[in-house]
């Protein structure tokens, strides 16, 4: 027979669930504590929405600020990150809320970042690895910009501010991953410096992501014992496949709204009680289990490795 009403009313509840998403339950303060939130990404034409100084990197660092945190947004955009900063103490009407320039494209840039921040703040208790792109072309350094940008400057960021994180305990850090990560095994060829034309955007977009959700497992090994937690994290885009890419009026149905896509990384920065899930992957709030080859440890460990030879962190 027809639908009944009832129908209609459930499946208009499912994607509205779909669509919005699950909001992050925690009301904790973050008053005295410092989070660092990065930005800036594009996916080819169609935005990611994952810089901090728009959409989902938006939201994330307006939700850290309204806990009463003091919030640095690090962006390659001084323009663009100011007028987010602006907008963000308005709202909040926190001024603890500053931009310091960071381009993930460039090692020499990322280094540069944290010694500026090492000197002038003396905290850092949540870094949240939000920025990501996924654009042909390659880096500064020679990695293809994928790689170079989503894996290499946030391996490197990472490291050198692990000190300070441990200092300033319990701390986290949050690695802004995605269900693409699904569709590629790790082949460290490709991690490899490379030339023009040579590199996939998509692939190297969701090879990326397979080393973010390899990163946060192998950085959640070394940490055991130090009070700091790191989360991967799905964050607010549903399934961007080569087919959402073709039907982008469709896709944009699917992608939720800034603040719905943002809650993820919210609740694995600031969540009481989830740091036993420490080094697991994240989706609508809640730990997912990855596909076996995102959870081999003897992989993410040569993926340690392999990346501090890439950005300079070892002498071999």
């Amino acid at each position: 027979g027809a639908p009944k009403r009832e129908d209609y009313c459930l499946i208009l509840s499912i994607v509205f669930i779909f669509v919005t998403g699950v909001k992050c339950k925690s009301d904790v303060s973050l008053n005295g504590r410092t989070v660092i939130v990065t930005g800036k990404a594009y996916f080819s034409s169609l935005s990611l929405s994952l810089c901090a100084n728009t959409g989902i990197g938006k939201e994330t660092a307006l939700d850290m600020a309204r806990r009463g945190a003091r919030v640095v947004l690090a962006c390659r955009s001084k323009d663009r990150a100011e007028a987010a900063v602006l907008d963000i103490r308005r709202k909040t009407s926190n001024n603890q809320v500053v931009f310091m320039h960071l381009d993930l494209a460039s090692l020499k840039s990322v280094r540069a970042f944290a010694e500026t921040f090492l000197k002038s703040e003396p905290q850092l208790h949540i870094l949240i690895n939000n920025a990501g792109v996924g654009l042909v072309g390659k880096t500064e350094d020679g990695f293809s910009m994928g790689v170079g940008v989503n894996h290499f400057g946030h391996f490197l960021l990472t490291n050198l501010l692990l000190e300070r994180l441990k200092q300033c305990v319990p701390s986290r850090v949050v690695v802004l991953a995605s269900e693409t990560y699904r569709m590629v095994g790790l082949d460290f060829s490709k991690l490899s410096r490379t030339e023009p034309g040579h590199t996939n955007g998509f692939l190297d977009y969701a090879h990326s992501k397979l080393c973010n959700v390899l990163f946060a497992r192998e950085l959640s090994n070394r940490l055991e014992g130090t009070n700091v937690t790191c989360y991967s994290v799905h964050p607010g885009e549903h399934s961007i496949t080569w087919l959402m890419l073709i039907l982008v009026p469709v896709a944009a149905l699917l992608f939720r709204d800034p603040e719905g896509g943002a809650q993820t990384s919210i609740h694995c920065a600031v969540q009481e009680g989830i740091e036993r899930f420490s080094g697991r992957y994240f989706s609508d709030c809640r730990v997912r289990e990855v596909v076996a080859h995102a959870r081999d440890d003897a992989v993410a460990r040569k993926l340690w490795e392999f990346s501090e030879r890439m950005v300079g962190l070892s002498a071999d």
